[in-house]
């Protein structure tokens, strides 16, 4: 099974710039990040090979929160070649995310 990326300044810009990646900003101490993040693992298996199943902790990786303009949490960048294609704000269900990896693939 896949596992996601963790994603910080070192290795976003290497992980996204190819293909199709889903970016899930989160937090440790929010509720509806936590009650998404089994699916967010999921994902990464469904998707493996396909896209890049990534997480970054706004805790840790302030900036990269602030770069794409993350406000609230958990927002979900859908991204292909480095490029914001896509995006989601709130916990989402399993088949939203997935309608929505699919289409950028």
């Amino acid at each position: 099974m896949g596992k996601y990326i963790e994603l910080t300044n070192e290795n976003f810009d290497t992980t996204v710039n190819e293909g199709v990646s889903l970016v899930d900003f989160w937090a440790p101490w929010c509720g509806p990040c936590r009650m998404i993040a089994p699916v967010i693992e999921e994902l990464a298996g469904d998707f493996e090979g396909k896209a890049n199943i990534c997480k970054v902790n706004t805790d840790e990786q302030q900036d990269l929160a602030t770069k794409y303009g993350v406000r609230s949490i958990p927002t979900i960048l859908f991204m292909k070649n480095g490029e914001v294609v896509d995006q989601m704000v709130g916990a989402s269900s399993k088949q939203a995310l997935t309608d929505k990896l699919n289409a950028h693939i």
